[in-house]
């Protein structure tokens, strides 16, 4: 991996966190409004989560058939 993947992966995240609030500015603000009522475990589970799927996808990718 070099700097031009780090750099993409970042702008990649950096336009999916922006799609929801530039598409639906009243829905994220709901789904904000949600999440402070979701406890400090369910959140950390929810992170945990996501992060292990992202893990998969990234190791099936990088072990793909392009590799």
């Amino acid at each position: 991996m070099d700097w031009y993947d780090l750099f993409t992966a970042i702008a990649l995240m950096l336009i999916f966190e922006g799609l929801l609030p530039f598409l639906n500015p009243d829905r994220y603000r709901k789904m904000l409004v949600m999440m402070e009522k979701i406890s400090n475990n369910q959140l950390r589970t929810m992170g945990l989560i996501v992060t292990a799927v992202g893990a998969v996808l990234l190791t099936l990718v990088r072990s793909g058939p392009g590799s």
